[in-house]
């Protein structure tokens, strides 16, 4: 597995959840070539190229946290296998390397959606470096290097992924909430 295999599946989740939320004629629309699962709207939304988004999801389906669906020929994220993998070993096998203090885009309990979560004791916010970013905190290194832009582009995927972080970086007590909160997300579907 690659960092980039974790960002891949959490948007193949997201767009799941989009399934649910807006219709799958919607979703179509709003997709680039009209197949929301197909490489080349990956790449758009992930900014991560069609190569490796096809060899990412090659690795998940081989690792068993993800499979082909046979009938539509689409990829299908298995929400358990990828849950367990992102609360057991992810912080062991991607851990997050925290940097100086830097302009970027909120994670972990400072993203917008997880703010009510937890209440800060006054350490510093967390964010992934970003340019345009507005906030400042001490950096962390996302995932990918295109996560702040794909996360600016998907309300549920930038939830997964400051949840990631925060499971990477947070005590027991902030493991424990983004793990609850992360599970009551992805399994309830």
């Amino acid at each position: 597995m690659k960092r980039q295999d974790i960002v891949v599946l959490l948007k193949l989740v997201s767009l799941q959840d989009q399934e649910l939320t807006k219709g799958v004629d919607r979703l179509r629309s709003e997709s680039v070539g009209g197949d929301p699962y197909s490489v080349r709207n990956l790449e758009a939304q992930l900014g991560i190229s069609k190569t490796e988004i096809a060899q990412s999801i090659k690795r998940s389906v081989a690792s068993g946290i993800a499979r082909k669906d046979n009938s539509k020929n689409e990829p299908r994220p298995s929400r358990r296998n990828l849950f367990g993998f992102i609360t057991t070993g992810l912080k062991f096998v991607f851990p997050a390397q925290v940097g100086p203090m830097q302009r970027g885009v909120p994670t972990t309990f400072a993203a917008p959606m997880l703010t009510e979560l937890l209440i800060s004791g006054g350490t510093y916010n967390y964010v992934w470096p970003y340019g345009n970013g507005r906030e400042m905190g001490q950096a962390v290194e996302p995932l990918f290097r295109t996560v702040p832009d794909a996360a600016l582009k998907d309300d549920a995927l930038y939830e997964y992924l400051a949840l990631v972080d925060a499971i990477r970086l947070g005590n027991q007590r902030e493991v424990g909430l983004a793990a609850d909160h992360l599970k009551s997300r992805i399994m309830s579907k």
